[in-house]
């Protein structure tokens, strides 16, 4: 959720963004990357999840400035947005919707578009956001993400049938650490910018 992603590449145009949106898009669904990447729990939320959400990213360079105008009057502060991405990801993982969505087509394309307008969202949104509302929104996704993470690597069952209890205790290590890293990284970002305000200050 860094600045690069989220707020755009200064490095590349919007029409080579929308490009390499498509391309990786389609590369995604291929049925040999899906396989690739859904055939561990820890690959299919943590590699395909953020490779989604970066394609919708970069599909959002292109919002010409009529659009972001028309966006921003129902994105205020990015609340929407943000609003929108926790609860698609909180939904999107519930092991059900996991496991559903490696053996039925259309729950696997729902996944994806929601996934998509996440990261598109989340462009939208992230630096009209601010710190507060930053804060609040990561002060969900993490304590949530960790929540389930610890769940998958406590629970005694398979919670996926489609995956392994060792493989799922593995996603539950991999997701704790993850969401915990990047709340730290954040809150330092956050420091580092009081930091850099203050010593411009006269």
């Amino acid at each position: 959720m860094s600045g690069g992603v989220v707020g755009g590449h200064r490095g590349f145009g919007a029409g080579a963004q929308r490009a390499i949106a498509l391309g990786l898009m389609a590369a995604l669904a291929t049925p040999w990357l899906r396989e690739a990447l859904e055939a561990t729990m820890t690959r299919h939320m943590l590699m395909q999840f953020p490779l989604v959400m970066l394609a919708g990213a970069l599909l959002a360079a292109p919002a010409d400035g009529r659009l972001r105008a028309h966006i921003a009057r129902w994105n205020a502060h990015g609340i929407a947005g943000l609003v929108f991405c926790a609860v698609a990801l909180a939904v999107l993982m519930i092991p059900r919707v996991l496991d559903l969505a490696v053996r039925d087509v259309w729950v696997e394309c729902a996944k994806g578009g929601a996934l998509v307008a996440c990261g598109a969202a989340l462009r939208l949104s992230w630096r009209t956001a601010g710190a507060i509302v930053q804060g609040f929104f990561l002060g969900n996704v993490v304590p949530m993400s960790i929540a389930i993470g610890q769940l998958y690597v406590d629970s005694p069952l398979r919670l996926c049938n489609a995956y392994q209890l060792d493989d799922q205790q593995r996603l539950g290590a991999w997701l704790t650490g993850s969401a915990a890293t990047l709340g730290v990284l954040w809150l330092l970002g956050i420091g580092w910018r009081m930091i850099r305000s203050d010593g411009d200050a006269p």
